[in-house]
């Protein structure tokens, strides 16, 4: 049975069994993780585990990140790829192999398909990042771009005739993936002694299946937690199924954790050892990834920080882990340098440290001096400024203005509004509140929902 978890209502989910799980039922077993530990180790990075003075500190708990964004092709995926190409017959070998990847698959596949002498051809949606794609074309690999998302990059990969010969390579459901990616749970027992928590980010949840079966043979006092974007829900929503099912998707900073259907291998596994399911918001993964930024100094996508989220502070894990050790592995560093700009500005703006207001001002010369003035002598920087002059309804001589500031914090924040009302700058909104005659009357939307304006021009 899967009862809903009292903290964190839909966002988070509890898994308990009624019977004890017979493990040799399952398609992956805990001798397949150790058997590809000892296959890939020439050809993987072991990578390292390091203890975050930091992260520890903001967190309240022993926070342990493993880092996976420094595989060679930067994920965790080069475990599962060389698995699962060293498993091939010499036949299959020759034919080649096919698969359906947004990133991080196919760069793994395409490097270690051109190590070990396999031809890899690679579907990838539209949303796939230019610059994985070229990374592809250099490991000589075959691109094919086609579907606006994974699942119907994978249903063109099954049916074109083109690829009828080769082997399909499911990225997280294929069993010799799975195995692969459970080699980092191995790693992280020999790495760590004694833990309590591992937060396992999860989109196909072939990571989650091989991490939990692993940590959990060997260490089965410790809580695996998988973590998913809210954005694509795809493994809570096998749960309340019973059953792998197409789980509604959006636009997620996790791109890398978009998948629609989680595999019906790695569901089994993940289901029988995961002690926990949450969801984040796409606040909390921006959040991750400028945490991580600023105080380990490691450039993480979205997917590859989405275990953090859970425990900051305000994360649904954050009271529950207090004094204790923390294992989060870092999936993967693959994010382009246009995103990553994007998505620390997101990570500012829910830190409050970047916040924007609408002032109505005098539009004759010393109008936007004054309110300058003011949020100088408040500390706050000026990043952006936007006039509207022409859909408005007061005075020719008014001018409306949407700014964004740069500040220390949401304490800072409330100082600058605080100072703005007490100018007599007359504020319209400042955040989320709407102000009428400089006082707040509603609050606006959540913003990680509502328009991206503070609010329209009235």
């Amino acid at each position: 049975a899967i009862f809903p978890s009292m903290s964190g209502g839909a966002a988070r989910r509890s898994l308990a069994t009624s019977a004890a799980v017979n493990p040799a039922s399952l398609p992956v077993l805990f001798e397949d993780i150790a058997r590809a530990a000892t296959r890939i180790r020439d050809g993987v990075v072991r990578t390292s585990l390091s203890h975050s003075h930091w992260l520890s500190t903001i967190c309240g708990c022993e926070v342990y990140l493993k880092h996976e964004q420094r595989q060679f092709t930067g994920s965790f995926k080069e475990r599962g790829a060389r698995n699962a190409l060293m498993c091939l017959s010499e036949a299959q070998k020759e034919r080649g192999v096919v698969a359906a990847s947004a990133g991080n698959h196919a760069l793994a596949l395409s490097w270690h398909g051109k190590q070990l002498g396999v031809p890899v051809s690679v579907l990838m949606p539209t949303v796939a990042p230019l610059a994985k794609r070229e990374k592809c074309r250099a490991f000589e690999a075959h691109i094919v771009v086609h579907g606006a998302n994974i699942g119907e990059a994978k249903a063109h990969a099954e049916s074109d005739p083109e690829f009828a010969s080769m082997t399909y390579v499911n990225g997280y459901d294929d069993p010799a993936i799975i195995a692969g990616a459970g080699t980092l749970g191995l790693e992280l027992v020999d790495q760590l002694n004694e833990f309590d928590y591992v937060m396992v980010p999860c989109g196909g949840a072939g990571l989650l299946a091989g991490v939990a079966l692993a940590v959990k043979t060997l260490r089965p006092n410790v809580k695996v937690v998988g973590v998913e974007p809210q954005a694509c829900a795809s493994f809570t929503e096998a749960l309340s199924a019973g059953a792998p099912v197409q789980a509604p998707t959006t636009s997620t900073l996790a791109d890398g954790l978009a998948v629609p259907t989680v595999g019906a291998n790695a569901f089994e596994v993940a289901k029988a050892f995961t002690d926990d399911v949450c969801l984040v918001e796409e606040r909390e993964v921006a959040l991750s990834v400028l945490r991580l930024l600023e105080h380990e100094k490691v450039v993480v996508e979205g997917g590859g920080a989405a275990g953090l989220a859970p425990i900051l502070p305000g994360g649904q894990y954050h009271d529950q882990v207090q004094g204790k050790r923390v294992v989060v592995p870092l999936c993967g560093g693959n994010i382009d340098t246009t995103t990553l700009g994007r998505v620390l500005d997101r990570g500012l703006a829910a830190d409050e440290r970047l916040v924007r207001f609408v002032a109505e001002v005098s539009d004759r010369s010393g109008g936007l001096h004054r309110l300058t003035t003011v949020l100088k002598d408040a500390g706050a920087s000026v990043k952006d400024v936007f006039h509207e002059r022409t859909w408005l309804n007061s005075a020719v001589d008014r001018v409306q203005i949407k700014i964004v500031v740069e500040v220390v914090g949401p304490d800072h924040a409330e100082s600058v509004k605080r100072k703005l009302l007490d100018s007599g700058v007359s504020l319209l909104v400042f955040q989320r509140e709407v102000f009428v005659d400089n006082r707040p009357v509603r609050k606006l939307g959540d913003a990680s929902t509502g328009p991206a304006e503070p609010a329209p021009f009235e």
